[in-house]
């Protein structure tokens, strides 16, 4: 068993990872595409191409929280009926309680809510620990001084990792099958 969660979950972090970090350039780009037409598309020299980096370097920050979380909800569907290492985790209809083989994004909704909640919980008791090592062998950077985006983004994979594990017991529209 562990073998599959850890397969599931590398596969996972790698498209959630790849989906969102592209979606975020993509958008920074735009953003400052635009930004560099809206102030009258100026003949490119150094000044300008540091401050147009700058200005990606902005939106990319802050494009990536979006594009996250709309990464975690498209890419939760793909763990389902997937078989790795002879395991799957399958997704039990509502009224029917048969597995549905053809998941769609509407079948999904219910369980992304109870598994984005459990991965919230699980981020936030990472975040307090790695508070609480840090407070105790860094002082000198202080409580949060560790904490940013890219920071944040390591923790969402990690817990991605145990939510996984424990899906299946918060969930009860969710089995972990042989195949």
């Amino acid at each position: 068993m562990f073998k599959f969660y850890f397969l599931l979950w590398v596969r996972w972090a790698f498209w959630v990872s790849l989906y969102s970090v592209l979606g975020a350039a993509v958008l920074a780009l735009l953003a400052s595409v635009a930004t560099y037409f809206y102030q009258g598309a100026l003949q490119m020299h150094e000044a300008i191409a540091e401050a147009l980096l700058d200005v990606f370097l902005f939106w990319f920050g802050v494009a990536w929280s979006v594009t996250i979380l709309g990464t975690l909800f498209l890419r939760l569907k793909t763990i389902f009926n997937t078989c790795i290492g002879g395991y799957r985790l399958r997704l039990l209809g509502c009224q029917s309680g048969e597995p549905l083989e053809a998941l769609g994004h509407g079948d999904i909704v219910k369980v992304w809510r109870k598994w984005f909640m459990l991965l919230l919980w699980l981020v936030a008791a990472l975040s307090l620990l790695l508070a609480l090592l840090f407070a105790v062998f860094f002082t000198e950077e202080g409580v949060f001084g560790w904490f940013n985006i890219y920071m944040l983004y390591g923790l969402i994979l990690l817990a991605g990792y145990l939510s996984f594990m424990l899906l299946g017991s918060r969930c009860k529209k969710v089995r972990t099958q042989r195949c």
